[in-house]
C-alpha cells in the first residue's frame, strides 16, 4: 500500500475502533479507497502507520464515534466491546441518533442479539457483521463479508462496506451473521482436518503434499460441491433418496479408509468418528438413505412440541 491517501469526494467518513490486525487491515483499507478514517485504539502507538497514511487519530473513543456516521468496532470480544463503549453511550446520549454501528467482533450469535437490543435505544443503527477471511484477504473483492440486522444500515453504507470484501447481507435478525460464521468455521477446519488426514495417508507412501493437494482440490471443487448442491434440497424436504450412495454403501467404503490407515500407523479418530456416525444414522432407520440423512442424527431428538433437544 502506498503511504499517500487521497480522500476521495463523496466518500463516507468510517471510525475504526480496535487495531490489532484485523481493525488496521480494514481501516487501511478504508484509508486507501478514499475513505476519511478515524481511528481508535487502547494503545495509541498501534495507530501510527494508519495515521502515517492519513488516518485521523481520535483522543478518545468518544471522540472516535463522533467523528463519523459510520462505526467499525473490531476488538477482542463483546467484553471489550461494551468496555468501550457503554461509557461513549452515556456521555454521548441523545447525540447518536442516526449513526450506524458495524460490529464485527467475533462473538456468539446470542451476544450479537444483545448488542443490537443495546443500540436500539440509543438510535444507533446496527449491523453485525463476520469476517471471512484473514487480514491479508481484506480488500479483496472475493472474500465474503457477512452482515446480518438493519438492513437500512446495509443500504445506507453498502459502498463503504464493499471496499472491505463482497458484502452478503443475511437478513435482518443481528446474530444470523455470527451463526454463519461459527458454522463455516466448522466446515472450514472439518475440511482441513480431513485433508491432513488424507495427507498423512498418503504421505506414508512418500506422496508429497504438493502432489496430492491439487488433486484434493479438484474432488472437492468438481464432486464434493456437486454433492452439497444434490444434498441441501434433501434435507429441507427431510426426504432422503439413496439413488447415488447409500449410508450402509458409506459405512463399507469408510472401512477401507481405517484399514488402510491403520496398516500405515495413521491415527484413526476421525474416520473412526465418522464411521460410528453413520452408524447410529442406519440404526436410526437411514441406511438406505443418501448420506445427507446423516443430518438427522446430527439434529438430536425432538421435543414433544417438536423442537430440538
Amino acid at each position: 500500500m502506498s503511504t499517500e491517501n487521497t480522500v476521495t469526494a463523496g466518500k463516507t467518513p468510517v471510525t475504526v475502533i480496535g487495531l490489532g490486525n484485523m481493525g488496521s487491515a480494514l481501516a487501511a483499507t478504508l484509508l486507501e479507497n478514499g475513505h476519511p478514517t478515524t481511528v481508535w485504539n487502547r494503545s495509541a502507538a498501534k495507530a501510527k502507520p494508519l495515521v502515517d497514511r492519513g488516518a485521523h487519530l481520535a483522543a478518545t473513543p468518544e471522540e472516535a464515534v463522533a467523528a463519523s456516521p459510520l462505526i467499525l468496532v473490531c476488538v477482542l470480544d463483546h467484553d471489550a466491546l461494551h468496555t468501550v463503549l457503554d461509557p461513549v453511550a452515556e456521555s454521548l446520549a441523545g447525540s447518536l441518533s442516526g449513526k450506524a454501528l458495524v460490529n464485527v467482533t467475533s462473538g456468539s450469535p446470542e451476544q450479537a442479539d444483545e448488542a443490537a437490543a443495546w443500540a436500539a435505544p440509543l438510535g444507533l443503527g446496527y449491523l453485525d457483521g463476520a469476517i471471512m477471511t484473514t487480514p491479508p484477504g481484506v480488500g479483496t473483492p472475493e472474500m465474503m463479508f457477512l452482515y446480518s440486522g438493519s438492513a437500512e444500515v446495509f443500504e445506507e453504507h453498502r459502498a463503504a462496506l464493499a471496499v472491505l470484501g463482497d458484502p452478503l447481507y443475511l437478513g435482518q435478525e443481528p446474530g444470523r451473521a455470527s451463526l454463519y460464521d461459527v458454522a463455516l468455521l466448522g466446515l472450514m477446519w472439518s475440511t482441513f482436518t480431513g485433508w491432513l488426514h488424507g495427507t498423512a495417508l498418503v504421505g506414508a507412501d512418500a506422496t508429497k503434499a504438493a502432489d496430492f493437494t491439487p488433486v484434493a482440490i479438484r474432488w472437492m471443487t468438481h464432486a464434493v460441491a456437486g454433492f452439497l448442491a444434490t444434498y441441501a434440497p434433501q434435507v429441507d424436504a427431510g426426504h432422503y433418496p439413496g439413488d447415488d450412495a447409500t449410508v450402509d454403501v458409506q459405512i463399507a467404503t469408510v472401512g477401507h479408509l481405517i484399514h488402510a490407515a491403520a496398516d500405515r500407523g495413521i491415527d484413526n479418530a476421525l474416520p473412526e468418528l465418522l464411521k460410528a456416525t453413520m452408524e447410529r444414522a442406519s440404526a436410526a432407520g437411514h441406511g438406505s438413505d443418501s448420506y445427507a440423512s446423516v443430518i438427522e442424527v446430527l439434529r438430536g431428538q425432538r421435543q414433544g412440541d417438536g423442537t430440538r433437544v
